[in-house]
């Protein structure tokens, strides 16, 4: 298959996804700019997916760019990701909304769980597939930052403070994820 129609797919539900979210900020209903702090909980929310995001995007375009074709397991997995990408704004309008409330923050966590599974999976999947082909380009994917955090222990034990830590105050889900976002993105491969 070729890899253009499934970067451009993705690309576009991407895309998709960050402009939903950004709907999703009201505009204040006088004009006095401390009505805007009435949404700081959901542009907290907001700030730390389109980080979440871009840090997906760039890790995704560069696992691409080493990829000649992709088969139909990659589409597939691929679709997987992008579907765990899509609950994004849904969990990033719920913490918005309740930000001090455990469950909006742990299902902000399952999503975030749910989609670094999905990138992992997504990443071995293409790098099983240039193991094949071009096996320093299999390697490239197997040293990127992370791919050897998702493989690592450090991964669910990080999952588990970051439970541990919604329990005893919420806000610190969206605060160690965004830990997490800034550390894998500060990581990321420099050409992209």
């Amino acid at each position: 298959m070729n890899k253009t129609r499934v970067e451009n797919l993705t690309d576009a539900i991407v895309a998709i996804i960050l402009t939903i979210m950004v709907l999703e900020i009201k505009v204040p209903d006088t004009p006095r700019l401390s009505e805007i702090l009435h949404d700081l909980p959901y542009l907290t929310a907001y700030a730390v997916s389109v980080i979440f995001i871009g840090v997906a995007w760039y890790n995704h375009h560069y696992m691409f760019s080493l990829v000649k074709k992709v088969n139909k397991k990659i589409f597939w997995v691929n679709n997987l990701w992008l579907f765990t990408m899509s609950l994004i704004p849904v969990a990033a309008a719920w913490v918005g909304r309740f930000m001090n409330s455990t469950g909006p923050e742990l299902f902000y966590l399952i999503i975030f769980i749910s989609w670094s599974l999905a990138f992992f999976l997504l990443s071995k999947t293409i790098a099983d597939q240039l193991q094949t082909e071009n096996y320093q380009e299999a390697a490239k994917i197997k040293n990127m930052f992370i791919y050897r955090f998702l493989r690592s222990k450090w991964f669910p034990i990080t999952s588990i403070i970051m439970v541990l830590g919604i329990f005893i105050f919420p806000p610190s889900g969206l605060l160690l994820g965004f830990l997490e976002l800034v550390v894998n993105g500060w990581k990321s491969p420099q050409q992209g």
